[in-house]
C-alpha cells in the first residue's frame, strides 16, 4: 500500500471498509490509501463496486463498518454542512458526463462557480475560459450539449469538474464509449491536469491499457476484496493468475469462459 506509514501523505484513507446491498456484500473489510498528487486507479470487472466506492468516498452512501477519511476528515461523521463543504473540494467526472442539457458549454462550466461562490461575472468569465482552454474547448463555449461529440462532452464535464480548483478529482469510467482519438485526448488530459494543477486523481475503470498508461498505483477489486495492488509494472509481473487474466484480457483462466454446467455430451443426450 503506497505511503501507508504516513497518513499525511494520503488524501484518502480507507480502513476495514465493509458495505453490503441487501444480502450481497460489495466490500468485505478492505483497506486502501490514495496518495496526494498521484493518479490512483481502482480497477476490476463490471459489477465489482468501483462506482460504489466513489459514492462512499463522497459520503453519498454509508458503510456498514469501517472508516473513510478524506483530507483528514471522517466523511461519515461530518455534519451535513461540513460534508457539503468537503464535497466542494472534490471534483467528479461522471460516466455519462452529466451535462445540463438546457445550458450551453459556457454555462455548464460556470454553473458550480455561480452556485458556490460570490464572484463577479467578469471573473467567472475569465475562470470558465481558462478551464475550457485547459481542455482544448474554449472555442466551443457557445455550443449546446446536443452539438457535442461524446469526447467533447467528457472534456466539457472535466472543465466543470475543475472549475472550483478541487483537491482531487474522481473519474467514473472516463474512457467508456470513446473513440481512439477521444480516448487518447482524455488520457493526456487526466495526466497533464493532475501534474499541472497539482491534483490527486482517482480513476475507476476496467480499461486496462489506457488506465495503466497514466496510473501511478492500481488496486484490483474482485468479490469484495482487493485481489491485487501495485504499480502497473508490478501488476504486469504479478504471480496472481486472476490479476494476469484481468490485465491481459484472457478469455479463460480463474474466471472461466463457460458458466458452470453439467457435462456437454450428457446435456445433449439428456431428454427432457
Amino acid at each position: 500500500m503506497p505511503n501507508s506509514t504516513s497518513s499525511k501523505n494520503n488524501i484518502v484513507t480507507i480502513k476495514n471498509l465493509t458495505f453490503s446491498r441487501g444480502s450481497r456484500k460489495i466490500f468485505d473489510d478492505i483497506s486502501l490509501s490514495i496518495p496526494r498528487g498521484k493518479v490512483t486507479a481502482i480497477m476490476g470487472p463490471s459489477g465489482t463496486g468501483k462506482t460504489t466506492l466513489l459514492k462512499l468516498i463522497g459520503g453519498q452512501l454509508y458503510p456498514n463498518a469501517g472508516q473513510i477519511r478524506v483530507d483528514g476528515h471522517n466523511v461519515h461523521r461530518l455534519k451535513t454542512k461540513d460534508l457539503y463543504t468537503l464535497r466542494k473540494r472534490m471534483g467528479m467526472l461522471f460516466q455519462s458526463g452529466a451535462l445540463l442539457t438546457d445550458m450551453n458549454v459556457f454555462d455548464n462550466v460556470a454553473f458550480p462557480l455561480r452556485e458556490h461562490t460570490h464572484l463577479p461575472e467578469s471573473m467567472i468569465r475569465s475562470l470558465v475560459l481558462m478551464k475550457l482552454h485547459a481542455v482544448g474547448l474554449r472555442g466551443a463555449r457557445d455550443l449546446m450539449p446536443s452539438e457535442l461529440s461524446g469526447g467533447m462532452a467528457r472534456r466539457v464535464a472535466l472543465a466543470r469538474a475543475i472549475a472550483l480548483d478541487p483537491l482531487m478529482i474522481m473519474y467514473d469510467e472516463p474512457f467508456t464509449g470513446q473513440d481512439p482519438i477521444s480516448m487518447g485526448a482524455l488520457v493526456h488530459l487526466i495526466k497533464s491536469l493532475n501534474t499541472t494543477l497539482q491534483l490527486t486523481s482517482i480513476i475507476v475503470s476496467h480499461d486496462v491499457h489506457e488506465t495503466a498508461a497514466i496510473a501511478d498505483y492500481i488496486y484490483v477489486l474482485s468479490d469484495g476484496k482487493i485481489v491485487g495492488q501495485g504499480t502497473p509494472q508490478e501488476l504486469e509481473k504479478s504471480d496472481s493468475a486472476w490479476v494476469q487474466q484481468f490485465m491481459h484480457g484472457d478469455a479463460d483462466g480463474p474466471v472461466h469462459f463457460h458458466y458452470p454446467a453439467i457435462d456437454y455430451l450428457d446435456d445433449l443426450l439428456t431428454s427432457k
